[in-house]
Formats: C-alpha cells, sequence, structure tokens
C-alpha cells in the first residue's frame, strides 16, 4: 500500500503554511475569514489554523468587502514604525480586504489578490493596517492599480466600517482610522510585515 507524503496528508496552517504570495508584495495570497454577508466574527485560531468563531458582530454593519490576512506576515515593531501614533503593531498577521465584482459567499478560501492601497488603523495605540487590494484576473477591476481608482463610496464604507466594527453600546471606541493610503506604501507595510514574521518566527 502506498501512502501519500506528510504534505498531502496534513493541511498547512493558513498563517504559516502558505505562501506570501506569487509577486509580493503587489501580488499576494489572501486567506479569507469573513465575506459581505457575515454578521459573526470570524478568525483564524493561532494555534490550531481552523477558523473559530470569535464574536457576533456588535453592530449591525457588515463588512463591505473580503475581508482576511496575508500569510507569514506579522505586524511587530518595523509594522509599527510606519505609523507615528502608534507604540507597536498589533501582534496579528497583517489584514488585507479584497475587493471582488462577483460575490464570493465562503470563508476559509485562499486567493491572489492586486494591493492598490490601505487604511491605517491605531487600535489602543497600535497599528493594525488594513490593506486594500482587488481580486487578481477580476476584469471588472483590471484597471485599478491604485487606491485613487477605487469609487469613493466603497473607500468610505471600508473606513466607516473600521470606524464603528469594534463600537458596543455606551462605550467609546479605542480604534480610529488614522489615514488612507496608496499602493506604494501599502507595499512597504507589506514589506515591514515580511521582515517582521521572519524576525519572530524564522523563515
Amino acid at each position: 500500500m502506498v501512502f501519500p507524503s506528510p504534505f498531502y496528508r496534513w493541511r498547512p496552517h493558513p498563517w504559516h503554511g502558505l505562501e506570501v504570495g506569487p509577486q509580493p508584495p503587489r501580488l499576494v495570497t489572501a486567506y479569507i475569514e469573513l465575506t459581505p454577508f457575515d454578521l459573526v466574527k470570524y478568525e483564524v485560531d493561532k494555534t490550531t489554523g481552523y477558523l473559530k468563531v470569535d464574536r457576533p458582530q456588535h453592530t449591525s454593519s457588515q463588512p463591505p468587502t473580503l475581508y482576511g490576512f496575508i500569510p507569514r506576515t506579522y505586524c511587530g515593531a518595523r509594522v509599527g514604525a510606519l505609523a507615528s501614533k502608534a507604540i507597536k503593531g498589533d501582534g496579528d498577521p497583517l489584514d488585507i480586504c479584497v475587493i471582488s465584482e462577483r460575490p464570493i459567499t465562503k470563508s476559509e478560501v485562499i486567493l491572489t489578490a492586486r494591493v492598490v492601497g490601505g487604511m491605517l488603523m491605531i487600535d489602543n495605540g497600535e497599528a493594525d493596517d488594513k490593506i486594500l487590494a482587488v481580486l487578481d484576473k477580476d476584469r471588472f477591476w483590471e484597471k485599478a492599480q491604485d487606491v485613487a481608482d477605487l469609487p469613493s463610496v466603497l473607500v468610505e464604507r471600508l473606513r466607516h466600517y473600521f470606524s464603528t466594527y469594534k463600537l458596543i453600546p455606551g462605550k467609546e471606541s479605542a480604534a480610529y482610522i488614522e489615514s488612507i493610503y496608496d499602493a506604494a506604501h501599502a507595499m512597504q507595510v507589506i514589506e515591514a510585515a515580511r521582515q517582521d514574521y521572519t524576525e519572530m518566527f524564522g523563515e
């Protein structure tokens, strides 16, 4: 009897076992945790790599786009240093929002995304960047190369979502959007997160 190799027998951890992308920092892999249809906040369990329920959304807001993270990235000292009002990165993989013309209703999928910009969110004094990207080979978005190529109403929806998705009635939010930045700066953030990952976990 022939047994499959361990590579095929075990599922790789989505944070540590997947490639960062085919042509980083421009074309990156995104592991999707949330879709625009989710009213529950899901995130990858860092120990097992399985998707877990974090919490029901506190408000009626729904994610405007697909939402997940870029594998083999870590928001540490280098990511924090790119944000003047942050004391450090948030200690998580780098978040990414992926825009797609066709509805993608399933989470826990991987895709290739083309980076066009980002948002700097400060959460309790930590940098919690949100990279903005479009689905690669999506002909509807094939001309989008920078955040300026996105509809302003979509960018505002993303800004509003991340400004409010942690709101708890009766409490003041510690998270806010500091700035929206272009593709060039987004790629700097990705490179910083890759270096932070190597320092934290090795190659």
